[in-house]
Order: structure tokens, then sequence, then C-alpha cells
């Protein structure tokens, strides 16, 4: 279908509110917008839906969003599992808390009953959620860390975990299936409260996932001695961390907090921001402010659904550096796995997993301790498959899982990202050097002393819109079909392509097959252990090139 047929369908449905046709008429003479919001249907990809708020087929809204849970309903229903219900969260965004009563009317039409948060939590929370209740799936609105006009949803199952093949693809079917925005079952607030199919979680939840979070503690002891010295500035970048991070470490004894005033509360627009990514250093310009005049040792901020974590630290010159989400990782590895050594609860098939673009640095900090590490392709999902596997096999024992885009979870009491926990560990690390008489500083110039001097980078091409996409698969399809030899003076030694399972060595001739599934990713080790890897974003406009070395010093 063209897309001025898809807007002129649209126009005239009469499933489509007077206010919607509104917007929609608003842009009749804007042949580029008209494109841009119908050239397609918003995809319902592997982890759910994402893309920019607004009325048309390649928007998210209320009809889109209406849709995809009654494709998802379906596919519930015929797995037989209705009866035990979906669990929703949603976070600070424009449109979340319709968003989620919209998913949560739609499964209740369906006759599937909704247990769904009164106001905004964290990602880890919902994966508790599923868990805790036993339902069949969840879903959580948000967009993570994209710009103010974006907003998502993405889907759990039973594990706690976002869907992974075959599931996902199953799900998308049926979501495709649902051609008619008149195909959706959805009853009132009131009917679904009477038939009792509409739940609002209360605190008790809360109070069980807070117990889970503290019990993740290797040194629960440390804040009788460092409770009161360590100070901590934080922002929850107008997300939903403000409440959770505060609560988990005033539980664990830390006396000195200090919150971001101005993005304390939630804000959807994130104006003090923009986009509220704790990768990027520039969120943390208010943080510093602030952990400058209250001499803080860390700054920790969340990003607005609170399953990824940001840092800074505090260098000898006094200034405050960011640390990348693969340091991150490199430090709590090397602080979990030394103190469970010293506690005696490290066990004998212990893994860490990690995903095939975060830092090399790990191999060597787990072989130190006879822990083994498992690399998994990109996405926080094929951790969280690899712990339901552990759990049912009992061959490995999870301990850590990271990305490099600074997601990580201790413990398995959720399944995905966990940044309520992450601070809570990250200040106990933070604490036991500054035990020890060191800054956290320090223990990281020590690291790289005995393991080596490890570097990575991540840089994104953003390309928006059709153009972008069309450029970004242009692109990759140039990489596919003439295979670099080498980058700069460093030759290629292996090229590895995920979509078509084929490893090459270029010197020898040498092919294996990938141990991964297919994914859209290219990757390309040289000479020196260099390693380069390019994959579109699977959740925004970009190409992203991911890059590492090792150095001496």
């Amino acid at each position: 279908m063209e897309y001025q047929e898809r807007y002129a369908q649209w126009l005239q449905d009469s499933c489509i509110d007077e206010k919607t046709k509104e917007e929609l008429k608003s842009i009749a003479n804007d042949e580029k917008e008209i494109k841009e919001r119908f050239y397609k249907e918003l995809e319902f990809g592997t982890g759910g839906l994402r893309g920019i708020i607004g009325a048309g087929s390649n928007r998210l809204n209320l009809y889109t969003v209406g849709k995809a849970t009654q494709g998802l309903a379906n596919y519930i229903k015929a797995q037989g599992t209705s009866k035990m219900g979906v669990a929703i969260a949603y976070d600070s965004r424009n449109m979340s808390p319709e968003f989620a009563q919209e998913a949560g009317l739609v499964l209740a039409g369906n006759g599937i009953p909704v247990y769904i948060y009164s106001s905004l939590r964290p990602v880890p929370m919902l994966s508790f959620a599923v868990r805790q209740l036993k339902c069949t799936a969840g879903i959580v609105v948000t967009a993570s860390h994209n710009p103010p006009e974006y907003n998502g949803y993405k889907v759990y199952w039973e594990d706690g975990a976002q869907v992974v093949s075959p599931r996902d693809q199953d799900i998308i079917v049926q979501v495709n299936l649902v051609s008619e925005y008149g195909e959706i079952q959805k009853i009132t607030l009131e009917q679904a409260m009477t038939q009792g199919l509409y739940h609002i979680l209360g605190e008790e939840l809360d109070v069980q996932y807070y117990e889970k979070a503290l019990e993740q503690r290797i040194r629960p002891e440390i804040t009788e001695t460092m409770g009161e010295k360590l100070r901590i500035v934080y922002t929850p970048l107008h997300g939903a961390g403000n409440i959770p991070v505060r609560h988990v470490l005033e539980k664990a004894g830390y006396k000195n907090v200090f919150v971001v005033e101005k993005q304390e509360l939630p804000d959807g627009n994130f104006s003090t921001v923009g986009s509220p990514n704790p990768e990027d250093p520039k969120v943390f310009a208010l943080a510093q402010e602030l952990a400058r005049k209250e001499k803080a040792h860390i700054i920790l901020g969340t990003d607005p659904d609170c399953d990824r974590i940001g840092v800074m630290i505090l260098q000898p010159d006094g200034e405050y550096i960011p640390l990348s989400g693969n340091t991150i990782g490199v430090l709590l590895t090397e602080y979990i796995l030394a103190s469970r050594k010293e506690k005696h609860t490290l066990p004998n098939n212990g893994m860490v997993i990690e995903t095939i673009v975060s830092t090399k640095m790990i191999n060597p900090i787990c072989a130190t301790y006879g822990v083994e590490v498992m690399e998994v392709l990109t996405g926080f999902k094929f951790i969280g498959e690899k712990i339901k596997e552990f759990e049912k096999t009992k061959k490995n024992t999870y301990i850590f899982g990271f990305e490099e885009s600074y997601g990580c979870l201790i413990g398995t009491h959720a399944r995905d990202k966990d940044a309520v926990v992450a601070p809570l560990l990250f200040c106990e690390m933070v604490a036991y050097y500054e035990q020890q008489g060191k800054t956290i500083y320090e223990g990281l110039m020590e690291l790289y002393e005995k393991y080596g001097y490890y570097q990575e980078e991540v840089k994104s091409v953003t390309l928006k819109g059709l153009d972008g996409l069309e450029k970004i698969q242009k692109i990759m399809k140039e990489f596919r079909e003439y295979t670099p030899l080498s980058f700069g003076d460093k030759k290629v030694i292996w090229a590895k392509d995920y979509k078509n399972q084929i490893f090459e060595n270029i010197e020898t001739g040498e092919k294996e097959k990938s141990p991964l599934p297919v994914a859209d990713v290219l990757s390309y080790t040289l000479e020196g252990g260099e390693w380069i890897c390019i994959r579109p974003s699977g959740t925004e406009p970009k190409l992203k090139f991911y890059m590492g070395a090792k150095g001496n010093s």
C-alpha cells in the first residue's frame, strides 16, 4: 500500500478519533511528512515497538499500541496461558501512562487479566513482577534513553526476560495479522475493573523487590564504617529511578546521597538534558556542579526506565571523568569475583556473560578467578535467555552479565538490566576501595596494570527517516560484498558475518559457522588483536561502529 493511500485510509477510518484526524489534516500539504508517517507500518520488532509519538501508521499512538497489544493477546490466547495474566509498567515519557492503560484495556478486552503499576516503575521491577506474579507476559512502556519525541513498548515472557526467538517471531506474525484497527478488542476501564480483569499493583510487590535488591550486596557490613563517609551524587534524569535507587541506598546505610534537584521529578520532555542518555557525559553537567559543592566521591545517573547506569568518578586532579559501560562492567566484574572468592561464595562452575561488542578485558579477569566467559549477541534478552538455560541444565551458575551500553545485572531476581541494584553494588565497591585507602580511580589504574590497558570506543552515525534506513542498508551491503583486507595499517585476520553465519580467516581461507543466532552484524579481528564491529541499532536510526584495542600504558 502506498503512503498516500494509507494516509487517506486513516482519515476515512471510523475507528480513528477526530482529534487524531485533525492532526493528520494539518499536514495535508506536506508530502514529506505524510511519507515519513505513512510509508510503512510501525514495525513490531524482536523487542517490541519504538517510534516517534504522533498520528500515523509509522508513529507510536493509541492505535499502533492497540494493534500490537491485540496481536500479543491473540498469541497469548493461542498459547492457552490467558489466565496467568500480563504485568505492565511504564516510565516518565510523554504518553507512557496512556499507552500502558491502552495496552491493559485491550488485554482485558480479550479476557486476559492485567496487573498494572499505579505510577512509573523501572524495567527491573517489571521483570521481577512478571516472575513474582507468575504472569505469562509483561509489557514496559518506554523508549529507554531515546530523545523525548520517542516512546516504545517492550514485551517480556514468563521468565521475566524480553522475548527471544522463535517466540518473538511468532508474536510478530500475530501482530502483522491484525490488519484493521477495528479488530482491536477493547473494553472501558470501568468494565475491566468490574470484571476483575484490571488490577492495580500496590507497595507489597515493591517491598519484595527491594528485599531481593538488597540481598545482592556482597559486603553489607561495609556501611557500618563507610555509610557516613561515602558522599554520593545521584540523578534520575527525570525518570523512574528516583524513588527506587534512593530507597535501596538509604536502606543499605548510605547517609550522604545528594540528588540533583532539577532532575529529580518526572519530566517527559527531559527539559534539562534533551536526550536522557547516561552514556552522554553532557547529561551530568548539573550533577558535576552538585558533586563539586558536596565533595562527592562518585556521581551516578540512571536513564528514564532505570535499566542503564552512568557513572563519573573523581580523578587525582579533582575533576570528574565519565566511565564507559565497558569500564563499569570491568570494575564490577573484578569486585564481584574478588569479593566472592574471599568470602568463599564463588561457584566452581561460575559464568560471566557479555555481548560480542563488549570489552575483551573481561577474559583475563575471569581467567584469574577460574570463571568462564560467554559472549552473546547484542541485547540483554540474550543474557536473560542464558540465565534460564543455566537454571535448567545446572551446567553453569550465573554470576554477572553486562553490555557495553551501560547495562548490567547482578543476581537473578530480574532478567533484564537492573539500574537499581547496579548503583547499590557500585557504591559498595567505591566504599570498599576507600576503606582500603584507595580511590576508585586508583583501583581502576591497578586493574589496567594487572590485566593490560584495554580501550574501547563506539561511533554512531545517525541516519533518520526512510532515506537514512536505505543508507544504512546500503552501507551494510557494501561491507558484505567487499570485505576490507585492512583497517589503516592493520590487516584483517578474521571477517565474521553474523547474518550469513560465516566466519572466514582472510589469510588461510578457513571458514567456520557462527555459534550464535542470525543478526545483522559484521565483525573484524585485526592482526594485533584489535577488533571492529558494525551493526545497525535495533532501537534508533543509527549505524554503530564498535572498536577495541589493548596497549601497554
